[in-house]
This record gives structure tokens, sequence and C-alpha cells, in this order.
């Protein structure tokens, strides 16, 4: 494969295409990268969310189990003031 014989100023031309194109490219490259950057760090915040409420839904489902359950127990904790 050869190269087409072009005057210096076409290739100084050609060159500064490349490079602002390569520049557009990158800037779109980062953009998408930290939008899903983003997107990824919210679906993980609204799953540790999702998972702490459901930590504290069943830490107060098993407390009302068992405050039924021995309700002397929980009144004569050491715990308790």
């Amino acid at each position: 494969m050869s190269t087409p014989h072009l005057d210096n100023a076409t290739w100084v031309l050609l060159h500064d295409q490349a490079r602002l194109r390569a520049e557009l490219l990158r800037r779109e490259a980062m953009n998408d990268f930290w939008r899903g950057t983003h997107a990824v760090f919210q679906r993980s915040l609204a799953c540790e969310q999702s998972l702490a409420m459901r930590s504290a839904a069943r830490l107060k489902a098993r407390l009302t189990r068992r405050a039924k359950s021995a309700p002397d127990a929980v009144s004569a904790s050491p715990c308790r003031a």
C-alpha cells in the first residue's frame, strides 16, 4: 500500500483535522465514562439503601417476635435503664 504524494500544506491540514477529531472523540469517551460511572454509583447506593432497609425490617421483626415470646426477659435485660 503506497501513500499518495501530498504537499506539506495538505499534510498539515490533515494532521490538524485528525487532531481535532481525536480531541472530540476523547471528550465524548470521557463523558460516556463518567456518565456510566455515575449510573453505577447510583445503582450501588440504591442497592445499599434497600439492603439496609431490609436488614432494619428483619431486626424489627426479630425484636418484635422476641418481645412477644418472652416479655419478662426483655424487661429484665441488664441493658435496659
